[in-house]
């Protein structure tokens, strides 16, 4: 009996997540919980953080400057989505400030760990390491 219950549970969840990324490509999609649009906003971000990560520790982009990029780019890609692709009503999330800071310090957690180790490994031969005396 819970075994049939949990089943029918986790069809519901599945389709909920369908439907819910389906509006997230969907332009100017109507988003009824604001939570799910929330969610999308948080999960994409911590992908562009990881793809940022990868393509900075590549490019060897290093200090303030990467740091500084990471920030505009992400927030960039944000608003943009948020305002121009689904043409949300900023006020009903609190504001734009808001919707920008969703899941950014997850995302730059993210974005840390992929740049150090991709810069790392490619870069190793060229990180110059004084011996101690």
């Amino acid at each position: 009996m819970v075994s049939k219950i949990n089943q029918a549970v986790r069809k519901t969840k599945s389709k909920s997540y369908d439907a819910m990324w389906k509006r997230a490509v969907t332009p100017n999609s109507e988003w009824a919980d604001k939570d799910d649009f929330l969610d999308v906003v948080y999960w994409s971000r911590q992908v562009i953080g990881i793809l940022i990560g990868v393509v900075m520790g590549i490019v060897p982009m290093k200090g303030f400057i990467a740091l500084a990029l990471f920030a505009l780019i992400n927030c960039g890609i944000v608003y943009f989505y948020s305002t121009s692709f689904q043409s949300i009503d900023e006020e009903s999330y609190g504001g734009i400030w808001e919707i920008i800071k969703e899941g950014f310090m997850t995302s730059f957690a993210c974005y840390l760990v992929t740049w150090i180790i991709f810069y790392t490994g490619i870069h190793f031969d060229s990180i110059i390491v004084k011996p101690v005396q």
